[in-house]
């Protein structure tokens, strides 16, 4: 502690030796008078806008913590604990993006917009990046802070661009449950490797949808009324179940629908999609996160594209690269961790 530095840079310590991709920050390891500047590149690194932090006494000093880990998605979890600060406005340099964040203790206001509510412990608040909002931490806090790709999330969403800044009470309904999954996460954070967050990434992204579904959003709706966007969104779950069948087409998926493949396809067309396309991309998906993950570390690149229903190993390399700009095998190796 109390180390001179010329240029002050936030030190970050690795969680554990099996979490390559994961920090921890604290304010206590800076003179008080590195803190704030400290504190504001750590949060300039999670791409949060921060407000001004209000002034403190000798008595009182500024302090913060995060404990962040990187997800195989490329989601950041942060759990941050501070002292009363505005995070406000937008970034316009952050990649596109989708935040949420939890309040796990403390008093808060968020503006999404256009009003300003109170929050209560456990409410969810979620935006794209880029887009203007205001969270006022009035007390001291403790927030979980989730920052995901726009890759991760839009395929789920059926309107993707139509997404806003809104809220998620936290106290009853599909909310309470999705809160309790991102409490219990943040609560484990600290002992989890980037691993073992796999199907939590993958779970959050369902609970959005499913929670913007509950709420009305054009982001869950298309544009179109609820019942359609419902059913283009139970279809892509039948997709999911049917993807390693290489044989799989959209007649398949109609059938199993109940519906007829024209209806099928106009239903995906109302949406801006297209069934090739949405098949492609999932499987891709899905071969990239086995890529990277150590239960399959075994399997061969050809044996995974065939695992996610690719026919042909050239074919779903061509597609890999032009999807992600690498090769699966470039992709692999720059994903595996450091020896």
């Amino acid at each position: 502690m109390g180390v001179a530095r010329s240029k002050p840079e936030p030190e970050t310590r690795p969680i554990a030796a099996e979490a390559i991709k994961a920090w921890r920050f604290s304010t206590a390891d800076y003179p008080r008078g590195e803190r704030r500047q400290a504190w504001r590149e750590v949060l300039s690194r999670l791409r949060l806008p921060l407000g001004e932090p209000p002034e403190h006494d000798g008595h009182d000093p500024f302090r913060g913590e995060v404990s962040c880990i990187v997800s195989p998605l490329g989601m950041d979890f942060a759990v941050m604990s501070a002292s009363p600060q505005a995070i406000s406005g937008r970034n316009p340099n952050q990649p596109a993006a989708v935040w949420l964040a939890v309040l796990l203790k403390g008093d808060a206001s968020f503006f999404d917009g256009e009003t300003t509510v109170d929050l209560e412990v456990g409410d969810i608040m979620y935006g794209p990046s880029g887009m203007n909002a205001a969270l006022r931490l009035t007390t001291p806090f403790r927030l979980l802070f989730i920052n995901a790709p726009r890759v991760a999330v839009d395929h789920r969403l059926i309107a993707p661009l139509s997404l806003k800044v809104g809220r998620l009470p936290g106290g009853h309904g599909l909310g309470h449950v999705f809160s309790g999954l991102l409490r219990a996460t943040a609560d484990a954070l600290g002992e989890m490797t980037a691993d073992q967050l796999r199907p939590i990434e993958l779970a959050l992204t369902e609970f959005l949808v499913a929670n913007l579904a509950a709420q009305g959003s054009p982001a869950s709706q298309g544009g179109a009324i609820a019942a359609r966007a419902a059913h283009l969104h139970r279809v892509c779950q039948t997709v999911e179940t049917m993807l390693s069948d290489p044989e799989l087409t959209l007649e398949k998926v109609a059938e199993a629908d109940g519906i007829s493949p024209r209806s099928l396809q106009k239903l995906f067309a109302a949406a801006g999609q297209n069934f090739s396309t949405y098949l492609r991309h999932r499987r891709l998906e899905r071969c990239r996160l086995d890529l990277t993950s150590p239960m399959f570390a075994s399997l061969s690149i050809s044996e995974i594209c065939f695992r996610w229903g690719f026919n042909g190993s050239a074919h779903f390399s061509r597609a890999f690269k032009d999807r992600y700009g690498v090769s699966p095998r470039e992709y692999r190796k720059g994903q595996a961790p450091a020896g």
